[in-house]
């Protein structure tokens, strides 16, 4: 067994105990693999999956995954690293599908990590929050977005976004409310999962999934 492997179960072992909601939804999915979506990407460090995440900013997975794509095209299908990046015109991007905003975001972030600024390396060794506020400093990355970049490249076990619309409909239909949870609320019901957040979202939004 993988150390993957082990922490996941390790993790669905503790959640099934500390939560009866979640111990129903396990044992009614035990094939449950929080790391399927990921899978479907191409493989990326914290940088790609920045770019990533700043690109599905307020649109549907399977357009940022279509806008993604693109760019990746333009790299042999591969994802660019930061020098490549900084050196693509911002129109480029923009005839990719990226809006003006999420371009410059983009350029400003492959520049940052291009002259030294950031570093990848010394950024995964950081703590969860200290990573979220070193790079919620550049203009149009939040919580939400490195959040996501945590999740995907590092697979950062205690992640929740309470203020994902998905996960909050997601909780809404799991615990049975009569209403949709506000963040705060999702925040506050997340306290019960540490420290394995990021698998518990994982398992309710997969519950969530048609099929």
């Amino acid at each position: 067994m993988t150390a993957r492997a082990q922490e996941i179960r390790t993790g669905l072992a503790w959640l099934h105990a500390a939560d009866p909601v979640l111990a129903r939804l396990i044992d009614e999915r035990p094939d449950f693999d929080p790391d399927a979506w990921i899978r479907r990407l191409p493989a990326m460090g914290l940088f790609g999956a920045l770019v990533f995440a700043i690109i599905g900013q307020q649109i549907s997975v399977i357009a940022a995954m279509a806008i993604f794509a693109r760019l990746t095209g333009r790299f042999g299908g591969r994802v660019p690293n930061a020098d490549e990046l900084a050196a693509v015109d911002p129109d480029t991007l923009r005839g990719l599908g990226l809006s003006r905003r999420k371009a410059a975001t983009v350029l400003d972030l492959a520049q940052r990590f291009r002259d030294g600024r950031l570093s990848e390396g010394e950024l995964s060794e950081l703590p969860d929050q200290e990573v979220i506020g070193q790079l919620t400093h550049i203009k149009g990355v939040g919580p939400w977005t490195v959040q996501g970049a945590l999740l995907i490249a590092l697979r950062r076990p205690d992640v929740v976004r309470p203020a994902d619309l998905a996960l909050q409909h997601a909780v809404q239909t799991a615990y049975g409310l009569d209403r949709l949870p506000t963040p705060a609320e999702v925040a506050e019901l997340a306290e019960r999962w540490r420290p394995y957040r990021s698998l518990a979202a994982s398992l309710l939004l997969a519950a969530a999934r048609p099929g």
